[in-house]
């Protein structure tokens, strides 16, 4: 009887104790963790090609002549370093790019001078172009909106003045003319996207203005023609058009950015 009545009691128990597992409610597995934000935060190296476009007027002191150089296009192609450190939106950072230029003579169209011919004014071969410039962007995920401002160079080889009519011409280097600065330097702006197609490949589109110092040439006493005159460029000017690519070495936001 005791036997019986014991059993009984400890089925009960089991009972009512399955009886409240059952009507437990299960516990829901813990979400993901969040997926971080993609960041512009790093350092990057790149390659870009492209267009630029000159633009040069010659004024001489002596006839008060212009000579407008053709706004000649020519190919380029090269390289840039740079960094970037984003803050929220924001990002801040600086780049250094460097381009070689197709050859591409800018040649101006002659001018007829009375008693002296037709003469043109010649700038040959822009050789290379580079600048260093801040940029300020605006970043959407991985797409980022930038702006730029900073200097530029341009390097090219002699200045040479012909006379179409009678062939003769003198470049820099000859007949005394010297110190021709060939290298010339200007401020630069720029403006252009870029989007990040992986979290280190990222494909990019710019415009560039870069605006140039005047030159002044004057010609010796020695040349064959002009002896005297003193030649002085003006609006001076490179715009180019690129499309590049960088690896960007992402480490990652800081946390105030990442939400």
């Amino acid at each position: 009887m005791n036997k019986t009545l014991t059993a009984s009691v400890a089925l009960i128990a089991l009972g009512t104790t399955a009886a409240g597992a059952a009507d437990m409610p299960v516990k829901a597995p813990p979400p993901p963790p969040p997926v971080p934000m993609f960041s512009w935060t790093g350092f990057y190296i790149g390659a870009n090609i492209g267009g630029a476009w000159s633009n040069n007027r010659w004024h001489d002191t002596l006839f008060l002549t212009d000579f407008n150089n053709n706004n000649n296009g020519r190919f380029i192609g090269g390289g840039q370093i740079g960094g970037n450190y984003q803050i929220g939106n924001f990002v801040i950072g600086g780049e250094w790019d460097f381009d070689w230029a197709g050859n591409n003579n800018n040649n101006g169209a002659g001018v007829f001078i009375p008693g002296v011919g037709a003469i043109a004014v010649t700038n040959n071969n822009n050789r290379w172009i580079t600048t260093v410039a801040a940029r300020f962007g605006w970043a959407v995920d991985h797409w980022m909106f930038y702006g730029k401002a900073g200097g530029g160079w341009v390097g090219n080889n002699n200045f040479t003045v012909t006379n179409l009519t009678t062939g003769a011409s003198f470049t820099c280097g000859t007949f005394g003319l010297t110190n021709c600065g060939n290298n010339a330097g200007g401020w630069l702006v720029g403006a252009g996207f870029e989007y990040a197609f992986t979290n280190n490949w990222t494909v990019k589109f710019e415009y560039d203005y870069l605006g140039l110092g005047n030159r002044t040439f004057v010609i010796p006493a020695t040349a064959p023609f002009l002896a005297g005159d003193t030649f002085t460029s003006n609006n001076r000017n490179v715009q180019m058009v690129k499309v590049g690519v960088n690896y960007l070495f992402n480490w990652g936001a800081p946390a105030a950015s990442r939400y």
